[in-house]
């Protein structure tokens, strides 16, 4: 069937040998229609990032661009403003009509660590083409904080689909109308518009702005440091903030949004003409986020914003971003936020599961 491929045949896939891994891949890597990626052994200090094009291999462009490597295996710290190429534990045999999207994990975007997957013979970021067969690798630069990482961490996931399943607004309309998928009004255009919220009840604090100048954050340690160590608070008292040239910020989304069981969606940026800024991460969003069939009302969506030459004064309910909705090859057996790790369902304005509840 056409449609994003849903976690059982996800296993399937594994099980007929079209994803494979240097280590055997786990169960717990498998999420409702996407599956998570693991680092390897080894990164590559890179002089830039790059794509390798149609007719290259990845370890060639590296023989170009390397300029040292990092061991991973006793742990590594991947240096803020650096660029780095790491081998995934994961490849690919994928039939003929079965192509792929990565993306970030949650986590991931929220410390502005920007990670995007580069295949053999590729074009675009992110992007795996139908019948792709080869290695998997992962580019990675921390923006903001420099991080320690090791062999198996998944900072990335990747999301499997047959076929051109994304909804059309004629089909997200009616979609809205059986199962409203934001608890306001919806603005529908090229997918299902959302918008910032600067007017948070009973505080000022809107968001969080990342420090210049911090320690290194393990990827490892859940709910270790304290926010005020890395991230300098965002209050506005009038709808609006300022957002300076070069900036990361953490903001929320006005909407609390629902994905129906049948149904993925992914975060993607707004119109550039809108603005000097940009929602910096794309992300996946599950079957299950914010359902009430897994105990939800509607989520949040975290939104993570860099401002770029200019500085540009963000207003509360303005549109920033969209999201896609794409249907499932088939209901997922699993649904975030049912007997899965789900660290963001019924979220508000939150920092990556790293940091401390409060402040």
């Amino acid at each position: 069937m056409t449609g994003v491929i849903p976690n059982q045949h996800i296993s399937d896939m594994i099980a007929a040998g079209q994803i494979t891994g240097t280590v055997p891949v786990d169960a717990a890597q498998i999420q409702p229609a996407s599956l998570d990626l693991r680092l390897g052994t080894v990164a590559y200090r890179v002089r830039a990032s790059f794509l390798t094009g149609r007719h290259a291999t990845v370890a060639a462009r590296l023989s170009e661009f390397e300029m040292h490597r990092v061991d991973l295996s006793q742990g590594a710290v991947l240096e803020k403003g650096c660029v780095y190429v790491v081998p995934l534990m994961e490849s690919l045999a994928l039939p003929d009509s079965v192509g792929a999207v990565a993306n970030a994990k949650s986590s991931t975007g929220r410390l502005d660590l920007l990670t995007r997957t580069i295949t053999d013979g590729g074009t675009e970021f992110d992007r795996i083409p139908q019948g792709y067969t080869g290695p998997l690798y992962a580019e990675i630069c921390p923006r903001s904080f420099s991080v320690l990482v090791r062999p198996g961490m998944r900072l990335n996931q990747i999301r499997f689909s047959t076929g051109d399943a994304v909804l059309d607004d004629d089909a997200l309309r009616a979609l809205h109308a059986q199962t409203p998928l934001v608890n306001g009004d919806a603005v529908i255009d090229e997918g299902l518009g959302f918008s910032v919220d600067l007017r948070l009840p009973d505080t000022t604090l809107v968001g969080y702005r990342a420090k210049p100048h911090t320690g290194v954050i393990d990827l490892d340690n859940i709910g270790h440091y304290i926010p005020a160590d890395y991230w300098e608070e965002v209050h506005s008292d009038n709808g609006q903030i300022i957002l300076d040239p070069g900036a990361f910020y953490i903001l929320v989304s006005r909407e609390a949004v629902t994905i129906p069981p049948d149904y993925a969606a992914e975060m993607a940026p707004y119109l550039a003409m809108v603005g000097e800024f940009r929602v910096h991460y794309a992300g996946f969003f599950d079957p299950g986020f914010g359902h009430a069939s897994v105990g939800g009302a509607g989520s949040r969506g975290v939104l993570e914003v860099r401002c770029h030459e200019a500085p540009f004064v963000l207003e509360h309910g303005q549109i920033v971003g969209r999201l896609v909705y794409e249907h499932m090859a088939a209901a997922p057996t699993q649904l975030y936020g049912a007997g899965i790790a789900s660290n963001y369902q019924g979220q508000g304005l939150k920092l990556s599961k790293h940091f401390r509840a409060g402040r």
